[in-house]
C-alpha cells in the first residue's frame, strides 16, 4: 500500500514504553497500532518472534508469510508493513542500539550476522526451537512488565542471549563471507573511533588516519551505517556519557571533563541535543 509519506517511527509509539526497548503481544497488535500496517521506517530494531499466525510482513519489497514459527528482524531505517490476523500469538521486540549499547562494548550489534542488512531478515524455526523462544520471550515479557529494580540490566541480559541464540540459527544458512575492502575501511574507522573519541572529534583525523577523504568516509559511513561520520561520532561520545551517568557516581562536571568538553554548559547542550534529555534527568531516569 502507497502512501503520500512515510511515517518515521520511535518507541514514544508505544504507550508507556521507554524510549529505549519495549516488549508487548503480537495478538491484537494493529488495532492498538494501526499505524504498523502502513509502509513505515522506524529509528529502532524489531523482532517479530512468529509462534502462530496468518499475514504477511513486508520488510523492504520481501514479503514474508506469517504461516510457519518464525523470527523476523526488521531494521532500523527499512521500510516495513505489517498485515497479521487478531488472533496472532507472539512478541514484538523493539530497541534501540543504545539500549544495548550502553552495557555491551559499542558497535557490539555489528557482530551479530543476523542483523546485517545484506544477510536478510527471517529465520524459520522449527518445533522444538519454537518452544525454547516461546519461553525466552515470555522471560522477557514478564521480567518488562514488571518493571522491578534493575529490569533494563536483566532486560539487556536477556536481548543478549536472544541475539547469540538468534546469529547461531543464522549460521546455519548464511555461509562466511569474506569481508570486502570497503566494509573492512568501516570496521578499522569503528576501531578508530572507540579509540580516539574523547581525543579527536573531527571526521578529518579519522579520514587522515584510514588514509581516505573525509568525504568518502563520509559516504561509507552513509552506506553502511545510514548516518554520517560526524553522527556516528556524536553518538559513541554520547554513548560514553550514558554509560559514565548510569553506571557511576561521578559529577556531571567530571563526566564532561572526563569527555574532554570545553565546559560543563557545553556538554549539557550536546546531550539534551542528542539524547532528548538532560543529563541529570537521564541519571534519574535510569538509576
Amino acid at each position: 500500500m502507497k502512501t503520500e509519506e512515510i511515517a518515521v517511527l520511535s518507541l514514544s509509539m508505544f504507550q508507556g514504553g521507554s524510549d529505549d526497548c519495549w516488549v508487548g503481544d503480537l495478538e491484537h497488535v494493529l488495532e492498538k497500532f494501526p499505524v504498523l500496517e502502513f509502509p513505515n521506517r522506524r529509528r529502532f530494531y524489531v523482532l517479530m518472534i512468529i509462534e502462530r499466525a496468518q499475514g504477511t510482513a513486508i520488510v523492504d519489497g520481501h514479503t514474508l508469510r506469517l504461516d510457519h514459527p518464525k523470527i523476523i528482524c526488521i531494521h532500523p531505517g527499512s521500510i516495513f508493513s505489517l498485515e497479521i490476523n487478531r488472533k496472532a500469538a507472539g512478541t514484538l521486540l523493539c530497541f534501540t542500539e543504545d539500549f544495548f549499547s550502553i552495557r555491551y562494548n559499542n558497535n557490539a550489534l555489528s557482530n551479530f550476522t543476523f542483523l546485517e542488512r545484506e544477510y536478510g531478515s527471517h529465520v524459520r524455526l522449527t518445533e522444538e526451537k519454537a518452544l525454547e523462544w516461546e519461553q525466552l520471550a515470555t522471560f522477557m515479557k514478564r521480567e518488562y512488565n514488571g518493571q522491578q529494580k534493575g529490569a533494563d540490566s536483566v532486560l539487556r541480559s536477556f536481548l543478549n542471549v536472544m541475539l547469540c541464540k538468534l546469529d547461531r540459527e543464522f549460521s546455519h544458512i548464511v555461509p562466511l563471507m569474506k569481508k570486502n575492502t570497503y566494509e573492512e575501511k568501516i570496521k578499522q574507522f569503528r576501531s578508530l573511533l572507540d579509540e580516539h573519541f574523547v581525543a579527536h572529534k573531527a571526521p578529518s583525523f579519522y579520514a587522515s588516519r584510514l588514509n581516505i577523504t573525509t568525504n568518502y568516509l563520509n559516504k561509507l559511513c552513509g552506506k553502511y551505517h545510514g548516518v554520517s561520520t560526524g553522527e556516528l561520532i556524536r553518538k559513541r561520545i554520547t554513548i560514553e556519557a550514558q554509560r559514565l551517568l548510569h553506571y557511576t557516581v561521578l559529577p556531571i562536571a567530571d563526566i564532561a571533563k572526563q569527555l574532554e568538553f570545553e565546559s560543563v554548559s557545553y556538554f549539557i547542550t550536546f546531550f539534551k541535543r542528542n539524547v532528548g534529555t538532560t543529563p541529570e534527568n537521564f541519571r534519574k531516569n535510569h538509576q
